[in-house]
């Protein structure tokens, strides 16, 4: 038998291990049901106990079907550990490293999940912080299930731009401009961390790359991302324009998350109409106008940068101050694990330690935030899905991908 944690759960099967512990699959014996507990290792400080705390409290808000469920938490031995909803899936980390790119309605369609998984959070006064691959589990039945909400905050919380050491969470390749140069997480903030994950869905990368992080961190402040149907012409025209209201500099330029769901559950794979402006969207309210500088004429047009809108050159600038000190920075800006398992295990919400970005002084819209190397270190203690077992998905998918 074994161990038992709390009187109550069953470890059974260790499902991974990363910077903050270890996941089990384990049995619910009072409600005889499976469910995975993050288990805080022994040797672990405060700080790692709070950030399973605020996972806890932020997750329990949170009913949703788009949204891993909380079920418990507590301290067994001396170890903070969660109690939470088990996932027969993968993520979606592990499914670009495996199957690549995404049929453009099965991404809209995740996409879709995703931002009404997001709107319920925002609903609740929550703002997640880490939207990434390796935080969206999909199920085998392909329902996106958001987890990992170790650095989310209230949305009310004022004290929530930095952490006691001064310093930015989230994930470099997925990090809304206005995050990094200090500025406090808004629902928005989510909103272009979804964009940049469908961006990759559709294109097989994000939306930015670079030789090193912070080349990644001051393009999302400055640079125009190439139209992703410039990068993959089968995406329809109204998919990519809509992608790009998501990545609009400007938060007030993005839509809500509630408008995004609405708009790409009903996106048609094969139309080439751009959102309208002003319209409602279905399942929504108004979709914001694209500003001027992303909407496109033609198909035909060439890809190349455009020319970022004025309300983002005061961010651009600081950003480019501050990379402009950094010298020999690797390059850590990426999310997936090429050798992680592939689809086919089930999963809990495994998180993947986010990276941290300090910054050098108190936050504001002209702050120059330090962004070397050790600031984003997207991949390191990546934690790794034990699979239960391994399926072939051609069958499942019908040779999809």
């Amino acid at each position: 038998m074994g161990v038992l944690v709390a009187e109550r759960y069953r470890l059974d099967e260790p499902l991974g291990r990363g910077a903050m512990g270890e996941v089990w699959r384990a049995t619910d014996q009072a409600l005889s049901r499976p469910v995975a507990v993050k288990l805080l290792r022994a040797d672990d400080g405060d700080a790692a106990s709070e950030r399973l705390r605020m996972e806890a409290r932020t997750a329990a808000r949170l009913d949703h079907p788009h949204v891993v469920s909380m079920y418990d938490s507590g301290c067994h031995d001396g170890r903070f550990y969660l109690v939470m909803e088990l996932v027969d899936g993968w993520s979606l980390a592990q499914e670009l490293a495996v199957h690549g790119l995404l049929d453009p309605q099965e991404a809209g369609a995740i996409g879709a999940q995703m931002a009404a998984g997001l709107s319920a959070a925002h609903v609740q006064g929550v703002i997640h912080r880490d939207i990434k691959p390796g935080n969206i589990m999909l199920t085998t039945d392909r329902i996106v299930k958001i987890t990992d909400f170790g650095i989310a905050c209230f949305a009310d919380d004022a004290s929530h731009t930095l952490t006691a050491t001064g310093k930015i969470l989230g994930t470099s390749s997925y990090l809304a401009p206005e995050r990094a140069v200090g500025r406090p997480a808004v629902p928005a903030s989510d909103v272009y961390a979804l964009g940049c994950v469908l961006y990759e869905l559709l294109t097989g990368r994000p939306p930015f790359l670079g030789e090193n992080t912070p080349a990644v961190v001051q393009q999302h402040a400055s640079a125009a991302p190439v139209p992703p149907d410039h990068l993959r012409p089968e995406i329809p025209r109204s998919l990519a324009d809509h992608l790009l209201l998501l990545l609009a500099k400007d938060p007030a330029q993005r839509p809500t998350a509630e408008q995004a769901a609405g708009w790409l559950a009903a996106v048609e794979a094969h139309s080439d109409q751009a959102p309208p402006s002003g319209t409602v969207s279905p399942g929504g309210p108004p979709v914001p106008t694209a500003p001027a500088h992303m909407l496109r004429p033609a198909r035909s047009r060439p890809t190349g940068s455009r020319t970022p809108s004025k309300a983002v050159i005061g961010v651009a600038g600081a950003v480019a101050f501050a990379v402009a000190a950094v010298i020999g920075a690797s390059v850590t800006s990426g999310d997936g694990d090429p050798s992680s398992p592939p689809p086919g295990s089930t999963a809990p919400s495994t998180s993947t330690p986010p990276s941290e970005a300090p910054l050098s002084g108190a936050p504001s819209a002209t702050a120059s935030p330090d962004l070397s190397s050790s600031a984003f270190d997207d991949d390191k203690d990546e934690e790794k899905e034990k699979p239960e077992r391994q399926r072939k998905r051609g069958g499942e998918k019908g040779g999809k991908h």
